[in-house]
């Protein structure tokens, strides 16, 4: 069952279960800006250094996320999607990424195997999952939908920055909170196009 995104107790209780060293309160204001042209530079930067260490264990790796999508506001947060061989054999991928400097922060064995590192100051995301995840298709399928629908993401960009604008003890929250107008958008990104 969902979260209710509205109250914070639930995600203390949830979040503690899947964050290394456990939730931290989100630090101020949920910060959205307009899209900048370095986001995909910024992105193709840190997919080189993740091939580089990870070399033929790189199934596949994408620039997902607000950031992915040109024309879009977004958190200053770039979010990467990776496919591994099997995301829940650590030991095969997570040594070189500690090594390159990433620093696993979520590990959710009952949602796709997913994995999440930061690197540095957490200006980045890199959402690990397994070769052939259903996740990494519905993540792409809708980037590739905003990235050619300006209604949609006009309308996404508008409900991001309303939600920006409250108070949340947790990102989650936010992120959460954004899930009704996603399912929208995602209704006519899946529907058979005429």
């Amino acid at each position: 069952m969902p979260l209710n995104p509205e109250a914070a107790g639930p995600y203390d209780e949830a979040l503690v279960k899947v964050v290394g060293g456990g939730p931290q309160p989100s630090h101020g204001p949920i910060q959205i800006r307009d899209f900048e042209p370095a986001w995909p530079r910024w992105y193709a930067t840190e997919a080189d250094r993740v091939r580089r260490v990870l070399g033929d264990r790189v199934v596949r790796l994408e620039h997902a996320g607000s950031t992915s999508v040109p024309g879009l506001p977004a958190k200053p947060i770039i979010d990467m999607v990776l496919e591994v061989p099997d995301s829940a054999d650590e030991p095969a991928y997570l040594p070189a990424l500690e090594a390159a400097g990433y620093v696993l922060i979520i590990r959710e064995p009952d949602w796709f195997k997913h994995r999440i590192f930061t690197v540095g100051n957490t200006s980045v995301n890199l959402h690990t999952f397994s070769v052939g995840c259903p996740e990494t298709d519905r993540m792409l399928l809708f980037r590739n939908w905003l990235r050619a629908n300006a209604a949609d993401r006009d309308h996404y960009a508008a409900a991001k920055r309303e939600l920006a604008k409250r108070d949340w003890k947790h990102v989650q929250q936010y992120a959460d909170a954004k899930s009704e107008v996603i399912a929208d958008i995602m209704a006519r990104a899946t529907a058979p196009q005429t």
